[in-house]
Protein backbone atom coordinates (compact mmCIF):
# COMPACT_ATOMS: atom_id res chain seq x y z
CA UNK A 1 0.00 0.00 0.00
CA UNK A 2 1.51 3.34 -1.69
CA UNK A 3 0.40 5.32 1.32
CA UNK A 4 1.00 3.15 4.85
CA UNK A 5 1.64 5.09 8.17
CA UNK A 6 0.44 8.04 6.27
CA UNK A 7 -2.23 11.02 6.96
CA UNK A 8 -4.00 13.23 4.57
CA UNK A 9 -6.99 15.91 4.22
CA UNK A 10 -8.49 15.54 1.64
CA UNK A 11 -10.80 18.52 1.14
CA UNK A 12 -14.61 18.19 -1.05
CA UNK A 13 -14.49 14.47 0.33
CA UNK A 14 -18.20 13.77 -0.30
CA UNK A 15 -18.64 13.85 -4.42
CA UNK A 16 -17.13 13.31 -7.48
CA UNK A 17 -13.01 13.99 -7.56
CA UNK A 18 -12.59 14.25 -3.94
CA UNK A 19 -14.45 10.98 -2.72
CA UNK A 20 -12.52 9.26 -5.86
CA UNK A 21 -9.46 10.55 -3.70
CA UNK A 22 -11.26 9.72 -0.58
CA UNK A 23 -11.42 6.13 -1.31
CA UNK A 24 -7.98 5.59 -3.21
CA UNK A 25 -6.49 6.66 -0.33
CA UNK A 26 -7.97 4.95 2.41
CA UNK A 27 -7.67 1.64 0.49
CA UNK A 28 -3.74 2.94 0.22
CA UNK A 29 -3.76 2.91 4.21
CA UNK A 30 -3.64 6.35 4.69
CA UNK A 31 -5.91 7.62 7.66
CA UNK A 32 -7.84 10.69 6.26
CA UNK A 33 -8.99 13.94 7.40
CA UNK A 34 -12.23 14.30 5.15
CA UNK A 35 -13.46 17.86 5.39
CA UNK A 36 -16.83 18.88 3.92
CA UNK A 37 -19.28 21.51 4.28
CA UNK A 38 -21.92 20.03 6.40
CA UNK A 39 -22.60 16.56 7.87
CA UNK A 40 -25.20 14.10 6.43
CA UNK A 41 -26.14 10.99 7.19
CA UNK A 42 -25.28 9.36 4.26
CA UNK A 43 -21.31 10.79 4.36
CA UNK A 44 -20.91 9.38 8.06
CA UNK A 45 -22.15 6.00 6.75
CA UNK A 46 -20.20 6.13 3.44
CA UNK A 47 -16.59 7.04 5.40
CA UNK A 48 -17.74 4.35 8.26
CA UNK A 49 -18.13 1.40 5.74
CA UNK A 50 -14.89 2.78 3.80
CA UNK A 51 -13.36 3.06 6.83
CA UNK A 52 -13.93 -0.27 8.33
CA UNK A 53 -13.22 -2.21 4.89
CA UNK A 54 -9.67 -0.31 4.50
CA UNK A 55 -8.91 -0.76 7.87
CA UNK A 56 -7.83 3.14 8.46
CA UNK A 57 -9.04 5.98 10.41
CA UNK A 58 -11.16 8.76 8.75
CA UNK A 59 -12.02 12.23 10.65
CA UNK A 60 -14.58 13.62 9.31
CA UNK A 61 -14.19 17.60 9.38
CA UNK A 62 -17.29 19.70 8.81
CA UNK A 63 -16.92 23.83 7.83
CA UNK A 64 -17.58 26.15 5.09
CA UNK A 65 -14.64 27.36 2.66
CA UNK A 66 -16.44 30.75 2.24
CA UNK A 67 -16.27 31.73 5.99
CA UNK A 68 -12.30 32.30 7.28
CA UNK A 69 -13.52 31.81 10.90
CA UNK A 70 -14.58 28.33 10.08
CA UNK A 71 -11.23 27.60 7.93
CA UNK A 72 -9.21 28.69 10.90
CA UNK A 73 -11.22 26.81 13.47
CA UNK A 74 -10.74 23.51 11.33
CA UNK A 75 -7.43 23.67 11.13
CA UNK A 76 -6.99 24.14 14.80
CA UNK A 77 -9.27 21.04 14.74
CA UNK A 78 -6.72 19.24 12.85
CA UNK A 79 -4.05 20.15 14.44
CA UNK A 80 -5.39 19.15 17.58
CA UNK A 81 -5.11 15.25 17.00
CA UNK A 82 -1.51 16.14 16.83
CA UNK A 83 -0.43 13.75 13.57
CA UNK A 84 2.18 14.75 11.42
CA UNK A 85 -0.27 15.82 8.49
CA UNK A 86 1.82 14.00 5.21
CA UNK A 87 -0.60 15.33 2.50
CA UNK A 88 -2.72 17.79 1.80
CA UNK A 89 -5.50 17.80 -1.15
CA UNK A 90 -7.23 20.76 -2.06
CA UNK A 91 -10.10 19.52 -3.71
CA UNK A 92 -13.04 21.85 -2.65
CA UNK A 93 -14.58 24.17 -5.49
CA UNK A 94 -17.44 25.15 -7.78
CA UNK A 95 -17.74 25.64 -11.11
CA UNK A 96 -19.58 28.61 -13.39
CA UNK A 97 -20.29 29.58 -16.85
CA UNK A 98 -20.77 32.37 -18.06
CA UNK A 99 -19.62 34.50 -20.43
CA UNK A 100 -17.15 37.97 -19.88
CA UNK A 101 -19.58 40.27 -20.55
CA UNK A 102 -22.57 38.69 -18.60
CA UNK A 103 -20.36 37.88 -15.60
CA UNK A 104 -21.40 39.94 -12.49
CA UNK A 105 -18.28 40.88 -9.89
CA UNK A 106 -20.26 39.32 -7.26
CA UNK A 107 -20.42 36.26 -9.16
CA UNK A 108 -16.42 36.48 -10.14
CA UNK A 109 -15.88 36.89 -6.33
CA UNK A 110 -17.71 34.21 -5.44
CA UNK A 111 -16.22 31.72 -7.67
CA UNK A 112 -12.48 33.27 -6.62
CA UNK A 113 -13.27 32.74 -2.78
CA UNK A 114 -13.98 29.32 -2.80
CA UNK A 115 -11.76 28.01 -5.38
CA UNK A 116 -8.80 30.79 -4.89
CA UNK A 117 -8.86 32.28 -1.51
CA UNK A 118 -9.83 29.64 0.61
CA UNK A 119 -7.48 27.20 -0.78
CA UNK A 120 -4.35 29.81 -0.17
CA UNK A 121 -6.13 30.36 3.39
CA UNK A 122 -6.32 26.88 4.52
CA UNK A 123 -2.82 25.56 2.58
CA UNK A 124 -1.03 28.82 4.97
CA UNK A 125 -2.07 27.25 7.90
CA UNK A 126 -1.64 23.48 7.19
CA UNK A 127 1.49 24.08 5.32
CA UNK A 128 3.13 25.55 8.83
CA UNK A 129 2.05 22.73 10.46
CA UNK A 130 3.53 20.17 7.82
CA UNK A 131 7.02 22.03 8.40
CA UNK A 132 7.29 21.68 11.93
CA UNK A 133 7.82 18.07 10.29
CA UNK A 134 10.12 19.02 7.13
CA UNK A 135 8.30 16.59 4.71
CA UNK A 136 5.10 16.63 3.38
CA UNK A 137 2.96 16.75 -0.37
CA UNK A 138 0.55 19.28 -0.98
CA UNK A 139 -1.57 18.43 -4.15
CA UNK A 140 -4.01 21.16 -5.62
CA UNK A 141 -7.05 20.21 -8.38
CA UNK A 142 -7.10 22.60 -11.05
CA UNK A 143 -8.25 22.14 -14.21
CA UNK A 144 -7.13 22.31 -17.96
CA UNK A 145 -9.33 25.60 -17.84
CA UNK A 146 -6.89 27.27 -16.44
CA UNK A 147 -4.59 26.22 -19.51
CA UNK A 148 -7.15 27.01 -22.19
CA UNK A 149 -8.65 29.81 -23.02
CA UNK A 150 -12.10 28.87 -24.05
CA UNK A 151 -15.54 31.08 -24.05
CA UNK A 152 -17.48 31.19 -20.57
CA UNK A 153 -15.08 30.37 -18.36
CA UNK A 154 -13.82 33.43 -17.34
CA UNK A 155 -14.85 33.00 -13.57
CA UNK A 156 -13.90 29.09 -13.28
CA UNK A 157 -10.93 29.34 -15.70
CA UNK A 158 -9.08 32.88 -14.16
CA UNK A 159 -9.58 30.76 -10.74
CA UNK A 160 -7.68 28.11 -12.04
CA UNK A 161 -5.11 29.61 -13.75
CA UNK A 162 -4.40 31.44 -10.14
CA UNK A 163 -4.06 28.49 -8.56
CA UNK A 164 -1.81 26.75 -10.95
CA UNK A 165 0.51 29.71 -10.85
CA UNK A 166 -0.14 29.61 -7.09
CA UNK A 167 0.89 25.77 -6.91
CA UNK A 168 4.65 26.85 -8.69
CA UNK A 169 4.97 29.54 -6.45
CA UNK A 170 4.42 27.60 -3.19
CA UNK A 171 6.45 25.09 -4.65
CA UNK A 172 9.51 27.38 -4.61
CA UNK A 173 8.77 28.45 -1.39
CA UNK A 174 8.19 25.46 0.31
CA UNK A 175 10.83 23.08 -1.12
CA UNK A 176 13.44 24.11 1.70
CA UNK A 177 11.03 22.05 3.91
CA UNK A 178 11.12 19.40 1.73
CA UNK A 179 7.04 20.17 0.84
CA UNK A 180 5.95 18.93 -2.47
CA UNK A 181 3.41 20.86 -4.40
CA UNK A 182 2.33 20.11 -7.63
CA UNK A 183 -1.60 20.73 -9.22
CA UNK A 184 -3.57 18.05 -11.41
CA UNK A 185 -5.14 19.52 -14.07
CA UNK A 186 -8.43 16.90 -15.14
CA UNK A 187 -10.11 17.92 -18.53
CA UNK A 188 -14.03 16.56 -18.66
CA UNK A 189 -14.96 14.46 -15.47
CA UNK A 190 -17.88 12.72 -14.89
CA UNK A 191 -18.83 14.32 -11.60
CA UNK A 192 -22.21 16.33 -10.71
CA UNK A 193 -20.22 19.13 -12.75
CA UNK A 194 -20.11 16.76 -16.11
CA UNK A 195 -24.31 16.03 -15.79
CA UNK A 196 -24.43 20.12 -14.78
CA UNK A 197 -22.78 20.71 -18.54
CA UNK A 198 -24.78 21.55 -21.61
CA UNK A 199 -24.47 18.42 -23.75
CA UNK A 200 -23.60 20.36 -26.66
CA UNK A 201 -20.30 21.42 -24.73
CA UNK A 202 -20.22 18.44 -23.53
CA UNK A 203 -19.36 16.54 -26.53
CA UNK A 204 -17.00 18.86 -27.82
CA UNK A 205 -14.39 18.44 -25.35
CA UNK A 206 -15.09 14.59 -25.42
CA UNK A 207 -14.58 15.10 -29.36
CA UNK A 208 -11.26 17.12 -28.55
CA UNK A 209 -9.73 14.65 -27.06
CA UNK A 210 -7.75 11.85 -28.08
CA UNK A 211 -9.01 9.39 -26.32
CA UNK A 212 -12.87 10.61 -27.08
CA UNK A 213 -14.46 10.02 -23.70
CA UNK A 214 -14.74 11.74 -20.26
CA UNK A 215 -12.43 10.64 -17.62
CA UNK A 216 -14.08 9.05 -14.44
CA UNK A 217 -13.08 10.44 -11.25
CA UNK A 218 -10.92 6.99 -10.02
CA UNK A 219 -8.48 8.01 -12.91
CA UNK A 220 -7.75 11.63 -11.17
CA UNK A 221 -7.77 9.65 -7.91
CA UNK A 222 -5.13 7.70 -9.25
CA UNK A 223 -2.65 10.26 -10.23
CA UNK A 224 -3.35 11.90 -6.85
CA UNK A 225 -2.12 8.87 -5.03
CA UNK A 226 0.95 9.20 -7.29
CA UNK A 227 1.79 12.43 -6.11
CA UNK A 228 1.17 11.90 -2.67
CA UNK A 229 3.28 9.15 -2.82
CA UNK A 230 7.08 8.44 -2.46
CA UNK A 231 6.90 8.01 -6.27
CA UNK A 232 6.99 11.16 -7.28
CA UNK A 233 9.43 12.39 -4.09
CA UNK A 234 11.21 14.35 -6.62
CA UNK A 235 8.62 16.15 -8.49
CA UNK A 236 7.11 19.28 -7.30
CA UNK A 237 5.74 22.85 -9.09
CA UNK A 238 4.68 20.56 -11.82
CA UNK A 239 0.88 20.57 -13.02
CA UNK A 240 0.22 16.91 -14.37
CA UNK A 241 -2.63 17.34 -17.22
CA UNK A 242 -4.79 14.57 -17.25
CA UNK A 243 -7.12 15.25 -19.85
CA UNK A 244 -7.01 11.97 -22.42
CA UNK A 245 -4.99 13.84 -24.67
CA UNK A 246 -6.71 17.24 -25.51
CA UNK A 247 -5.85 18.87 -28.51
CA UNK A 248 -5.26 22.03 -27.41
Amino acid sequence: MLLKNKTAIVTGANRGIGKAILEVFAHNGADIFACVRQDTAEFIETTKILADEAKVAIIPVYFDFTNAEQISTAIKQIISYKKKIDILVNNAGIATGSFFQMTSMNNLKQVFEINFFSQILFSQGISRYMSRFKAGSIINIASTAGLIADAGTIGYGASKAALILATKTMATELGDVNIRVNAIAPSITKTDMFNQMEEKARNRLIEASALKRPAESVEIANVALFLASDLSSYITGQVLRVDGGLAK
